[in-house]
């Protein structure tokens, strides 16, 4: 069995693929924890829903949060005695990044265009990943990583909203009845959703625009708030694990190598 983790800078995914996905798991990064507590969280979460730790052979990780790496390392090698894949720079991924400086694309965005080329092989491709930040990736199909952009994510927004202001709230992160709010909550939740929905459409149509003007394109939409988007028909494909769908098919490139 393989163990992917998609170390972000909320949450900690994971995914145990056994040929296909067999299970999904989350865990907040913050407070990020030692080698033994992830240790301990790995072989709970994998014995709670049916998983032998035992069972697992390999793990391959990918994160945005650089000091997450010694520790969940250490306990990949302690409790599951296998130095895991890191998609890092230098890693084959079969993509040719086009980025000015390709050490600053993050792993997770590498990783979900990964992801993304091998469930529409040959298509120009648009990744949106709703997550802390929601980013833009934009693949062609020859496998060129072109850039894309980069903006606040809905949780963001929220927390920004009620940190920085003296009487809004934090609310719930949901789809609105509608957009006129009539009450603060209601408010600022159409303005998250709706706002943040019109930025992903219009982000969506410069980057077409820019990179396949007369060629069709594909956008996928991941992440974790991927799905509440989703009846705004803003993607093609929506797909919340296609960053661990890309670190699993990277590791076997490495493998392989």
């Amino acid at each position: 069995m393989l163990l992917c983790l998609d170390i972000g800078n909320s949450q900690l995914h994971g995914g145990v693929f056994d040929g296909e996905l067999r299970l999904q798991f989350r865990k907040t990064t913050h407070p990020l924890g030692s080698a033994d507590e992830f240790g301990v969280f790995f072989t709970a979460v994998l014995r709670e829903n049916g998983v032998d730790p035992r069972a697992v052979q390999r793990v391959a990780i990918c994160s945005v949060v650089p000091t997450a790496i010694y520790p969940v390392r250490s306990a990949c090698l302690k409790y599951f005695r296998c130095d895991p894949f890191v998609l890092q720079a230098g890693v084959k991924t079969g993509l040719k990044v086009k980025y000015r400086n390709p050490h600053e694309v993050g792993a997770d965005r590498i990783a979900g265009a990964i992801g993304a080329t091998q469930r529409h092989p040959g298509s120009n491709l648009i990744v949106v990943d709703c997550g802390t930040a929601t980013t833009f990736d934009v693949v062609t199909g020859g496998g060129d990583y072109l850039g894309g952009a980069i903006l606040p994510g809905v949780g963001i927004s929220v927390e920004s909203l009620a940190g920085r202001t003296a009487k809004l709230p934090t609310v719930e992160i949901t789809r609105p009845a509608v957009a006129l709010g009539r009450s603060t909550i209601e408010s600022i939740q159409s303005g998250v959703y709706h706002g943040h929905a019109g930025a992903i459409r219009r982000l969506v149509d410069e980057l077409t625009r820019e990179a396949f003007p007369h060629e069709p394109r594909v956008v996928i939409g991941t992440g974790g708030f991927s799905r509440l988007l989703e009846s705004e028909r803003l993607f093609d494909d929506v797909v919340p694990e296609l960053v661990l769908l890309g670190l699993k098919y990277a590791q076997e490139l490495n493998r392989d190598a």
